[in-house]
C-alpha cells in the first residue's frame, strides 16, 4: 500500500495575518489614538478646563507625538496651580514616556517603508546620524532638558538604530527635571488663565512654523518638477 501523506503549505505561503499586516495595524491604531485624543481636547471646552490628572496624562499624547502641533508647557503651568510640582511632574513624565514609545514605533514603521529609503540613505541624513552617534545619550539629554526643538531626535534615534530602552532612559532623565522646573514655576507664580491661553497660542504658532515651511518647500519643489 502506498502511504498517502497530506503535505501542508508552508507557513509563509498561507494567506492570513503576517508580521507586516500586524505592524500596519499597530501603526494605524497608534495614529488613530492620537487623532482622537487631539480632537477631544480641541472640541471639548469642559475637557480643556478640567483639573483631572487623567486629562493631564492623556494630553501628553497629542502634545508630544511626532511633530507636536499643540504645546505642553501652558497646560503643565495650568495644572501646577492646583497640584504639587511633584504630582504634575509624575503624571506628565508617565504620559511622555508612553508617547515616546509610540513615537519610536511609528517612526520605525515609517522609516522602513520603501518610499522613505532614499531619504534614509541620503548624505544629509547620514551626516546627521554620524554626528548624533558621537554622543547620542548626551544629545538626547540636552535636547530633552533645554527648550530646543526635540522632534528631530525622534527621527535620529530610529535612523541611528539607537536602542529604545536607552532612548527612554535619556528622555526620563532629561524631561523629569525640566517638567519639575516648569511645574514649580507654575505652582509658585500662579499665572492667570488668560496669559496661559496667550502663551498656548504663541507656542502653538511657533510649533506650526517648521511644519508649514516644510510643506511650502515640498509644494515649490513639486511645482518645479512639474514645470
Amino acid at each position: 500500500m502506498k502511504n498517502n501523506k497530506i503535505h501542508s503549505a508552508p507557513a509563509s505561503s498561507r494567506p492570513g495575518v503576517t508580521p507586516s499586516k500586524i505592524r500596519t495595524l499597530i501603526f494605524i491604531l497608534e495614529i488613530s489614538l492620537i487623532i482622537i485624543l487631539l480632537l477631544l481636547w480641541l472640541s471639548s471646552e469642559p475637557i480643556r478646563k478640567s483639573k483631572s490628572l487623567w486629562v493631564l496624562f492623556f494630553y501628553n499624547f497629542p502634545s508630544q507625538f511626532l511633530i507636536a502641533i499643540v504645546p505642553h508647557e501652558p497646560v503643565f503651568l495650568y495644572y501646577s496651580k492646583f497640584y504639587q510640582p511633584l504630582v504634575v511632574t509624575f503624571v506628565a513624565i508617565a504620559g511622555t514616556l508612553i508617547t515616546e514609545i509610540l513615537n519610536y514605533s511609528v517612526f520605525k514603521y515609517v522609516a522602513d517603508l520603501k518610499a522613505f529609503a532614499k531619504m534614509r540613505h541620503s548624505k544629509f541624513v547620514n551626516k546627521l546620524v554620524d554626528l548624533f552617534n558621537k554622543a547620542p545619550f548626551t544629545a538626547i539629554f540636552v535636547a530633552g532638558f533645554t527648550p530646543v526643538p526635540f522632534y528631530p531626535f525622534r527621527f535620529l534615534v530610529v535612523f541611528a538604530h539607537y536602542p529604545l530602552i536607552k532612548y527612554i532612559l535619556a528622555v526620563f532623565l532629561s524631561r523629569t527635571p525640566r517638567f519639575f522646573l516648569i511645574a514649580l514655576f507654575g505652582h509658585v507664580v500662579k499665572i492667570p488663565d488668560y496669559l496661559l491661553i496667550l502663551l498656548f497660542i504663541v507656542l502653538g504658532i511657533s510649533l506650526g512654523i517648521p511644519l508649514a515651511r516644510s510643506l511650502l518647500k515640498k509644494d515649490r519643489s513639486s511645482k518645479k518638477n512639474a514645470a
